[in-house]
């Protein structure tokens, strides 16, 4: 090999380079796409209750303090798992109950405790709010939040 690059040697290896990664980049996007469109996002348990629970989170724009799966601010407490937090992941009823229990008693007016405004959410928001956490809770996270308390 000779000792002093040529304008053609650097040049072939920077296309060549080139080429691999971007054929490396191609190949794990699309290895990324088609693992979360088939193993982690558990769309066939999309319902329009879920759609429309997902409308109110975002209409209410509970991402602005909540976390939900490590997204969003944190300033409140993360929520992608606290259907199975409060032991409601199960039942649906007790889920939209709970909720409505706790989205009712807001602001709690508790010294010292960040208050959370009062939405005045309707039983049906509240219900596919609830089937959207539930649903959300039991999407594959990988191991997301990292402990109970979220």
């Amino acid at each position: 090999m000779r000792e002093v690059m040529t304008k053609s040697m650097a040049r072939n290896i920077f296309y060549g380079g080139s080429l691999f990664f971007i054929i490396i980049f191609v190949g794990l996007s699309a290895h990324s796409h088609l693992y979360i469109t088939s193993t982690s996002t558990n769309a066939e348990t999309l319902t329009e209750s879920v759609a429309a629970g997902k409308r109110v989170w975002e209409d209410k724009a509970c991402i602005n303090c909540h976390t939900i799966l490590g997204e969003g601010a944190y300033f409140a407490p993360e929520v992608g798992n606290v259907m199975t937090r409060w032991g409601v992941l199960d039942d649906p009823d007790l889920a939209f109950e709970t909720l409505k229990g706790w989205m009712e008693s807001q602001p709690s007016g508790i010294e010292g405790r960040r208050q959370m405004p009062q939405f005045h959410l309707t039983d049906e928001e509240i219900r596919d709010l609830s089937n959207f956490l539930i649903w959300t809770d039991k999407i594959d996270a990988q191991d997301w939040p990292p402990n109970d308390a979220g």
